[in-house]
């Protein structure tokens, strides 16, 4: 259609040119122009596109991407084989293929497979796998595969010990381990309360797992966890005929606690010891780690209220406790969520990572509790830990916003002189592998020019070679211009903020604002990144004639403990502040229809949506709140009570918080989304914001996503994302 629509234009345009004579240039130079025009029209994004439903939208990606032996090669997969790359000469080889790999399966009697598993090679000829539930090695000159071990089909939290080929894994809430091919049961909890080797404290503290195995293999750590004095939570099942409930246990805010112990089975004596980490039984046990010989463990007890940490020193063996190596204590709360990490070249020293200086940064202990020495210190944090490198392994590689805290680049720091190299050359943001010798790096990252890109550095940050080109497939698409913007709060505390601008954006015309807000902790929504962090769907909405505004307030990630702790006992308080200076720098823009902006987040961007919605009515014609908190005392202890305290000790702030006394300033058009078995934000919250807009004789809209958790995850996405753009297209 657009080559017949250009065509039937040369044609006039050639028909008026001959009748009027004109010169040949300025022909060929109209049709030039046309021509361009007709071929160049730009795609228009979908809603299934912002869901990434179009796989040519996602970033480019390389995939099991691993380090071979020392670090001279790496390998990876593509098409269903995997190939093996030289880091110094760039030069490739197919290592093995789906054909190649079947047939030696074959041999070995055992099923073929479709797709070539995630594969590790230690060097060019011998690596490991896993298909299904069993666990193998191959070595590819002999064409020999030899199973290692094989778990039950119904084991979940798989832990595989590289040491001796043995896993760890939990069935229900049992913990197992499977030797030489032999199950072994370590826990045998009849009561479901009472739950082994799976994470705990609702996997806050940098909680992600509950099983540790030793430095030899030889022993696992794991959690217990009981629950059984914790009061149940029903979720209702309405897929069955007649509806049925699931009790979980949910802890909320000022109840009683589950209680967690530390237990490790030695897998040579079959018995089990728990950690003698005492009273209050309510206590949270965090940054569990292995000491490097295996004979210590390291944990730190943090008291319920979050504001006082020891790091504690067991006995491995007994179980008793050794000493307290020190204590961390914060007039707020503590927040720590990284292992200890303990230094190759003396197993006495260790790398601690605290906030106790204002921002993230590195210490260095030793096992006696002595500080020798702060590593890393500035406005600026620590993201992550990578590591141990160099020769005599007395370089720390490690993740930081060093050079702002948008971006989040690779660094390494000389123990010894403390001198400290960036390695990641481009700005952005910064996904790294690391080779075992630490010489290479291999750097995915994206910033605000560029999707993500695959580049080869070497350990002083010198450029060796592009390995993937970043995928510009949304060059195709209209999209309008995104922009940061600095503003400031009541306080003069610097903020970031993001506006998208519609395609084709005339600021002459008056344009209704999509206000996009989480607001909360530990997340920060604007970075030096593609798209600046958007996303699609907030570059979809701009496409439909929106202004697409974010600010990232006090109280959210990235910008050092006094701008998080800044929301302490007083949720919703300088957040709704903060996103109303970026209301009113909205204002101020000529192209800004002020009497028509509207507000959309979830979870605790749904909190806010209201929050601001009833805390300065008129201002919103519209909100969108998915998932929202509507009552700090519905929520979890661990999260809630960091930034709250118990509604026992801070009846004021939860009075303050609380959106169910402030239902009669409701004014707009409201929509609240919720999954009905939300197990984080527990549906309880809308429906009880839903009664006191019904006693309030307050008009609302809600919707329900059946079986959902916290959000709406898979092709049921495409389905909220159609929900929010119509309400906001319908009342805004």
């Amino acid at each position: 259609m657009i080559i017949f629509s250009t065509l039937r234009k040369i044609n006039t345009i050639v028909i008026i040119i001959k009748h009027l004579k004109m010169k040949r240039f300025i022909v060929i130079t109209l049709l030039l122009v046309f021509v361009t025009q007709g071929f160049a029209q730009k795609k228009e994004l979908t809603v299934e596109d912002a869901n990434y439903m179009n796989a040519a939208l996602y970033p480019v990606r390389i995939s099991n991407l691993n380090w071979m032996d020392k670090g001279d090669y790496y390998t990876y997969a593509k098409d269903n084989a995997i190939y093996v790359v030289s880091a110094k000469r760039g030069t490739e080889k197919l290592l093995i293929d789906l054909d190649v790999l079947n047939g030696d399966l074959h041999r070995n009697k055992i099923d073929s497979v479709k797709r070539i598993p995630a594969i590790k090679f230690s060097d060019k000829d011998n690596c490991k796998f896993k298909l299904k539930n069993n666990y193998y090695s191959y070595r590819l000159s002999t064409n020999q595969i030899s199973l290692l071990n094989s778990v039950d089909e119904k084991a979940e939290n798989k832990t595989f010990n590289d040491a001796n080929n043995n896993i760890a894994y939990t069935k229900d809430n049992n913990l197992f381990v499977v030797v030489d091919g032999k199950e072994i049961p370590i826990t045998k909890d009849e009561n479901p309360g009472i739950v082994n080797g799976q994470s705990v404290h609702r996997n806050e503290f940098g909680i992600s797992g509950g099983i540790f195995w030793s430095p030899n293999g030889d022993k696992i750590a794991f959690y217990r966890m009981d629950e059984t004095m914790v009061e149940d939570y029903p979720i209702v099942d309405i897929t069955t005929d007649i509806a049925t409930v699931e009790n979980n246990k949910y802890p909320m805010a000022g109840r009683t606690s589950h209680h967690v112990t530390l237990g490790i089975y030695n897998i040579e004596t079959a018995q089990t010891v728990f950690m003698k980490t005492g009273e209050p039984l309510d206590q949270y046990l965090t940054t569990v780690t292995w000491g490097p010989e295996g004979k210590y463990m390291y944990i730190s007890l943090l008291n319920r209220d979050q504001n006082h940490l020891s790091l504690n020193k067991y006995d491995a063996q007994t179980g008793d406790f050794i000493k307290t190596l020190f204590e961390e204590k914060d007039d707020k709360y503590v927040e720590t969520e990284t292992p200890l990490y303990f230094t190759p070249n003396n197993p006495t020293q260790f790398v601690w990572i605290s906030e106790r200086d204002g921002f993230m940064h590195m210490y260095l202990y030793n096992t006696d509790g002595k500080l020798i020495k702060q590593i890393t210190g500035g406005d600026w944090l620590v993201t992550a830990f990578k590591g141990f490198y160099g020769k005599k392994s007395d370089n720390i590689y490690f993740m930081a916003t060093k050079d702002g805290y948008l971006q989040n680049n690779l660094y390494s720091i000389d123990l010894k002189n403390s001198e400290i190299t960036r390695i990641t050359p481009d700005h952005g943001t910064h996904s790294t592998i690391i080779s075992p010798d630490g010489k290479y790096i291999i750097d995915a990252f994206s910033n605000t020019e560029s999707s993500r890109k695959y580049v080869l550095v070497n350990e002083k940050g010198k450029y060796l070679r592009t390995l993937e080109e970043p995928n510009n497939i949304l060059d195709e698409y209209n999209l309008g211009e995104t922009k940061l913007i600095d503003l400031t709060a009541e306080d003069g505390t610097p903020l970031k903020a993001r506006i998208i601008l519609p395609p084709d954006f005339d600021e002459n015309k008056k344009y209704p604002v999509f206000l996009y807000v989480y607001g909360g902790p530990h997340a920060q929504l604007i970075t030096d990144s593609w798209l600046s962090g958007a996303g699609l769907f907030l570059n979809y909405m701009a496409t439909k004639g929106y202004i697409v505004f974010t600010v990232d307030n006090r109280g959210s990630a990235n910008r050092g403990r006094d701008f998080e702790q800044a929301i302490f006992r007083n949720c919703g308080s300088v957040e709704v502040d903060d996103q109303m200076v970026g209301v009113d720098y909205l204002k101020s823009l000529p192209y800004v229809d002020a009497e028509r902006i509207g507000v959309d987040g979830w979870s605790y961007g749904g909190f806010m949506t209201i929050s601001l919605m009833l805390k300065h009515p008129g201002v919103f014609k519209v909100g969108c709140a998915g998932g929202p908190v509507i009552d700090w005392k519905y929520y979890e202890i661990m999260y809630g009570e960091r930034y709250m305290d118990t509604p026992e000790t801070n009846p004021e702030g939860y009075k303050n918080s609380s959106l169910l006394t402030k239902v009669d300033s409701l004014q707009g058009n409201l929509l609240i989304i919720h999954g009905t078995s939300d197990p984080t934000v527990v549906w309880q919250n809308s429906l009880q914001f839903i009664k006191a807009c019904v006693d309030n004789n307050k008009l609302v809209d809600y919707f329900v996503y059946p079986g959902h958790g916290h959000n709406v995850r898979g092709k049921d996405r495409v389905h909220l994302y159609r929900k929010i753009a119509r309400y906001f297209d319908d009342y805004l």
